[in-house]
């Protein structure tokens, strides 16, 4: 992929964060680490402002909550095809 965004070097944060969705149905990212913690605010934003992922719907409970999905811009970051 030529896009300039799937070539952006990605930190750990973001790697760790987009990886978790790419065995998800939809691509469905985590709110949440394997640890239990939530995500940072900043890695998911971050993510959605370079394309990696987009936001997938508005959880009315709990306004918030980024709940997004995988992009195919962020399936090409962590090198797997689209």
């Amino acid at each position: 992929m030529s896009d300039v965004k799937s070539r952006k070097r990605l930190s750990a944060a973001q790697r760790g964060y987009l990886a978790r969705g790419l065995g998800q149905p939809g691509g469905k990212l985590p709110l949440f680490d394997d640890k239990g913690q939530r995500i940072k605010a900043a890695t998911i934003k971050s993510c959605i402002k370079a394309g990696f992922c987009q936001p997938w719907y508005r959880n009315p409970i709990k306004e918030d909550w980024l709940v997004c999905k995988l992009t195919d811009a962020g399936k090409a970051a962590l090198g797997n095809k689209a």
